[in-house]
């Protein structure tokens, strides 16, 4: 059987389901392709379910923090009522909704593995193994994502680990916990868990968390973490991994000599594009490979513009709020093409030059960190004339006022050749609500001398961006 559509999307998570979305709202008809679940893995094992299980302990911490209401919370936090309310925001991988959202919405919804076979043409097998040829008039768009790579640790592949699929699923809460990495996931995961009661030890081959970030993020990370209980070993490795086939216990050996025993292991220690098996090879791409886009997501490597890929996969960004935001550049990108205009002339407002000077990332530990544009590293490697300001967000009035004892940090790096910031980070309660601001100042190139008269209200944490300019000099 085979059926024609304007564009076909392979892979129904966010990027794709929002590309189909926008195609069909630009009056094109368009296919979503899908072997799994809609949504993706944001919906039901990483993003959704991993804020659903760091929230209560995040709600509980803000209550002992204020004085008055701290006596009032006296109990754990209940580990089944906690899972349960994770499980009513991921329907336990239930995609119905989703799938009727996407019936509703206009778009055809194939179930099954996709994969290119040459031009504009792919091949869905569904699970009876039947195939299915949709041909694509304008466009194919990959979806794909991502997935877990695993180190090498000898054992590893044998003890049934964890990967961010169960440390997000997961119905009960291990006793013991050993997390290999020092990025988001297992800052976030090892958050969650120890919040729910586990005893947790991160293993961090560097010498600190969060190594892509500014150091301050990973310094009070890693203050939260070791406050909360967590045993954090700085340079050392695992490297081999036995469980025991009676009592389960996993036997963790590390490089510096030591032993741990525990009930899970999980590994986040970065990911690989899912192009292993996408009949990259029937047009000329190698199978495997990440997929270089320009920044209306068209694949580079082909000749041609019906060839796209939104989302982790390009390696641009790989966030579940860029890679929507690459979709929306991407399906407009396709309808301009199609209606005969170029789709890269002049300022459109599908660029998708914010995925490369000002992405925002909000992770969920405790304390909250934030960021968006470049670190002050990165900005001098890129050869702009850098002036970096920094502030305890502690000494703002609005956050003694939300909190006794608050502590957050507050820098801003600055272009001093244009007068405009180049980049932001925050430490602290409520800085990934706080993120927002700088990232519209950072998109908008806000001159500092402009943004002086954005006042803060008072008494408000935001009034740490009067404190940022009064530093500054203003």
């Amino acid at each position: 059987m085979e059926d024609t559509y304007d564009v076909v999307v392979i892979g129904a998570g966010p990027a794709g389901e929002v590309a189909a979305d926008r195609i069909v709202r630009h009056g094109l008809t368009a296919a979503v392709v899908e072997a799994e679940a809609v949504g993706g893995e944001c919906s039901y094992r990483a993003c959704v379910p991993s804020k659903a299980l760091l929230r209560p302990g995040a709600a509980r911490e803000a209550a002992r923090s204020v004085d008055g209401a701290r006596q009032a919370v006296t109990g754990a936090l209940d580990a089944r009522r906690v899972l349960a309310r994770r499980d009513r925001f991921t329907a336990r991988g239930d995609d119905t909704g989703q799938a009727d959202w996407l019936k509703g919405a206009g778009i055809a919804l194939v179930r099954g593995h996709g994969r290119l076979a040459g031009e504009r043409r792919v091949e869905v097998t569904g699970a009876d193994g039947t195939v299915r040829t949709l041909r694509a008039r304008l466009a194919v768009v990959l979806g794909p994502g991502t997935e877990p790579v695993l180190p090498p640790v000898e054992g590893l592949d044998r003890i049934g680990v964890w990967t961010n699929r169960q440390a997000t699923t997961a119905d009960a809460v291990p006793e013991r916990l050993v997390v290999i990495g020092g990025g988001v996931v297992a800052c976030e995961t090892a958050t969650a868990w120890r919040s729910l009661g586990a005893a947790v030890t991160l293993l961090v081959r560097d010498q600190a968390l969060l190594t892509g970030w500014e150091p301050c993020a990973g310094e009070e990370v890693t203050r939260g973490l070791t406050g909360m209980g967590v045993t954090v070993r700085f340079g050392v490795s695992a490297t081999r991994v036995v469980r025991d086939g009676t009592t389960r216990a996993v036997t963790v050996e590390t490089d510096d000599g030591a032993t741990l025993v525990c009930d899970e292991v999980l590994a986040a220690v970065g990911r690989r594009p899912r192009t292993g098996d996408l009949g990259l090879e029937t047009v000329g791409l190698s199978a495997g490979d990440w997929l270089p886009v320009d920044d209306t997501c068209r694949v580079t490597a082909l000749e041609g513009s019906w060839l796209y890929a939104v989302g982790d996969a390009n390696h641009r960004a790989p966030l579940t709020h860029m890679a929507k935001y690459q979709a929306r550049a991407c399906a407009a990108a396709i309808a301009e093409r199609a209606a005969g205009r170029p789709a890269a002339a002049g300022r459109q407002p599908w660029s998708a030059d914010s995925d490369h000077a000002a992405v925002p990332q909000a992770v969920f530990t405790r304390p909250e960190i934030a960021s968006v544009g470049l670190t002050e590293r990165a900005a001098r490697e890129a050869g702009i004339a850098v002036r970096a300001v920094e502030y305890r967000i502690d000494d703002v009035a609005g956050a003694a006022l939300h909190a006794d004892d608050f502590r957050g940090h507050a820098k801003l790096v600055v272009d001093e050749t244009r007068g405009v910031v180049v980049g932001c980070t925050l430490t602290g309660p409520m800085a990934t609500e706080l993120i927002h601001t700088a990232t519209v100042v950072i998109v908008g190139e806000v001159p500092l001398e402009r943004l002086w008269h954005a006042v803060p209200a008072f008494p408000t944490v935001s009034e740490v961006w009067l404190r940022l300019l009064e530093a500054y000099g203003l």
